[in-house]
């Protein structure tokens, strides 16, 4: 039988738009999902949208909307992301879905019954941010530390779960399974948190106060509490306690989180499981922070970063692997768009895509894009350890990426490549193709280098999907074959030899710095619905943009450039301008079509040509379109 896998993100909170921090996370569940795939595992992977909670209410009623279409508006914003990153969920869950919350009252009543569960009055210090009451010892300075902000005082009746019951058993747990918690520093976290007595947990809040929720099945005035209601998604979803998919998958479940929600996923969810006789999840996988300008990313401190920006205008594979190789999970990890750019310019355009292009190109040149014959006699001398050094990487590979040690593995993967790199300078294969003494030492070589490629395109495959189909085709292989399973990879000699191979490509174009980037940090959001608009300026800063029509004189390609055009536009004198347009038009007819410039922008290098001016263009999901005039206007007019 298929040993199954089980991944989790945490269900996103729908009180704002996605932003990197989501990306990450999913995009990690979607890269261990890809990788267990590749052992041939049974996979499923479950991510969502939480939807209940005063958060919800009071976002909804600053959009003048209910929370019923405010949480269908923003649960389709992070349903509609996913695809875009290229995250393929096995499931998409809503707290809002009646499966769900029928599971939630099921287990409830559970505990009630159970006697684990009392009426009590409580006074507290409570953030409506977090949607949770704080004691002293964690507040900072008085203030949510997550928030930055004082609690609020607030006294009233509630149901509570007796937690501190199960305190000594968590504990034992904890430590009896060490990677229960992972990484360590994790786990002495929770450890350290559970030295101080456990106080119960508030379950529910009055209906006189908030009504958007799951009302409690044993009293009908109360609703529950947003993470009591949130983190049964992950048994619901499977449809507990009697359905197929729970029976398979709960043993094995994995759950990835932020470091923010350790204590809700690490103290509050085992023991919910185990007061309602639940068996224990396997492991709590948790990552850091990505940090924007030395502070944490949130909404709240205006430093988001939107990650659809950053997939658009550096490709989704790029974008995906500078998540992946740039954070240690586990720590936090300082985002930027020049080390994006670095990355993409080094690892993805210098080391891997320089090396994919020379060895096409070699076999092209000397063997005319045929895979050649190998001959057993030559084999040994030319190979050089070369299939040695590749299985070391996949069994170092496979190891870390089971570890969740994700950077790592690809480190291990461009090590074989630095090696790849390093055998084609020392075999020489222009050198060979001299003589004709050495046309079967040639063959050799150009096969070794043939396979080592495929075996990076199936190792690269959970992180860079498109890439590795792209490698796969002009390998001579499919694509939609199993050509990315670990143990097809361990064959070493899997290339036909006589498969005629397609002319290379370029995997990464190097990007010039400043020739693309953006501010992809928000600093100012004045909506949780999705809004491209910016913060509002003075009619003196907006005469400050000069804006005039110029008629289109020249338009060419340029070499290797695949999104941008040169253009030599006339304002009433000429000038160069490099537009990202190629996509949408030709150069034919853009001649002679009025547009509108921003000329007074400062001049900037563009794959190599300085540009002055910008085209002023709508932009959407299908890219840009040129905004233009009902009738023709003398050139240079102004813009009012």
């Amino acid at each position: 039988m298929t040993r199954p896998f089980y991944v989790t993100t945490p269900i996103y909170y729908v009180n704002a738009r996605p932003h990197l921090g989501h990306a990450y996370t999913t995009i990690v569940a979607d890269v261990a999902t890809r990788f267990h795939a590749m052992l041939g595992e049974n996979v499923f992977f479950l991510t969502g949208t939480d939807e209940h909670g005063d958060k919800v209410v009071r976002a909804a009623k600053k959009e003048n909307m209910t929370p019923r279409v405010y949480v269908d508006t923003i649960s389709r914003l992070f349903r509609d992301l996913w695809p875009e990153l290229g995250v393929n969920n096995s499931a998409f869950i809503r707290t809002t879905d009646p499966d769900h919350m029928a599971v939630v009252e099921q287990v409830l009543q559970k505990i009630y019954d159970a006697g684990d569960i009392y009426f009590a009055e409580y006074e507290g210090q409570y953030c409506f941010g977090c949607e949770r009451f704080y004691t002293d010892r964690e507040l900072v300075d008085g203030k949510c530390p997550d928030h930055e902000t004082e609690p609020e005082t607030i006294k009233e009746s509630n149901y509570f779960f007796k937690m501190s019951r199960y305190q000594d058993w968590l504990i034992e747990h904890i430590r009896s399974n060490p990677d229960f918690i992972r990484p360590e520093r994790y786990k002495n976290e929770a450890l350290a948190f559970l030295n101080e007595p456990l106080e119960d947990l508030c379950i529910s809040r009055p209906k006189a106060r908030l009504k958007w929720g799951i009302t409690l099945p044993f009293d009908s005035n109360y609703v529950t509490y947003v993470w009591f209601d949130a983190l049964l998604n992950y048994v619901s979803a499977l449809g507990y306690p009697d359905g197929e998919r729970y029976q398979t998958y709960w043993p094995v479940v994995q759950h990835i989180v932020a470091k923010d929600i350790l204590k809700p996923h690490g103290i509050y969810w085992p023991i919910m499981l185990k007061a309602a006789g639940i068996p224990i999840y396997r492991h709590l996988n948790v990552h850091g922070y990505w940090n924007v300008e030395q502070s944490k990313m949130s909404k709240s401190l205006g430093n988001v970063v939107e990650p659809l920006e950053l997939k658009n205008i550096y490709g989704l594979d790029a974008f995906r692997f500078f998540l992946i190789r740039d954070m240690t999970f586990g720590l936090d990890s300082n985002f930027s768009e020049a080390a994006l750019i670095q990355r993409i310019n080094s690892d993805l355009a210098n080391d891997l895509g320089n090396l994919f292009s020379r060895v096409l190109s070699m076999v092209h040149k000397y063997r005319q894009g045929i895979v050649p014959e190998v001959e057993a006699a030559v084999e040994k001398e030319c190979e050089l350890g070369l299939e040695a050094d590749a299985r070391d990487a996949i069994a170092e590979y496979e190891k870390l990426m089971t570890s969740f040690q994700f950077h790592n593995a690809l480190r291990a993967v461009w090590k074989f490549i630095s090696r790849m790199n390093k055998y084609v300078d020392v075999t020489a294969p222009w050198e060979l193709a001299k003589k004709k003494s050495s046309r079967k030492p040639l063959d050799v070589v150009l096969y070794n280098l043939l396979e080592g490629l495929r075996i990076i395109s199936g190792l690269v495959y959970p992180v860079m999907p498109d890439t590795a189909a792209k490698m796969q085709k002009h390998l001579g292989q499919n694509p939609k074959s199993l050509f990315y399973l670990i143990e097809h990879l361990k064959i070493w000699k899997a290339l036909k030899p006589g498969t005629e191979l397609p002319k290379s490509i370029v995997l990464f174009p190097r990007v010039e710095p400043g020739s693309k980037k953006t501010d992809t940090v928000a600093k100012t959001e004045t909506s949780g619905l999705p809004s491209d608009s910016k913060p509002e300026i003075t009619i003196e800063q907006f005469s400050a943009v000069d804006l005039r029509v110029a008629t289109v004189v020249q338009a060419e390609a340029i070499p290797r450039a695949k999104k941008v055009l040169k253009l030599e536009v006339d304002l009433g004198h000429k000038r160069i301008v490099v537009a990202g347009i190629a996509e949408q038009y030709t150069p034919e007819e853009l001649i002679g079509k009025q547009v509108i410039v921003v000329a007074n922008l400062k001049p900037a290098k563009l794959m190599g040509i300085v540009s002055n001016g910008m085209l002023v263009a709508a932009v959407d999901e299908s890219g840009p379109t040129l905004a233009t005039l009902d009738k023709p206007v003398k050139n240079g007019t102004p813009l009012r």
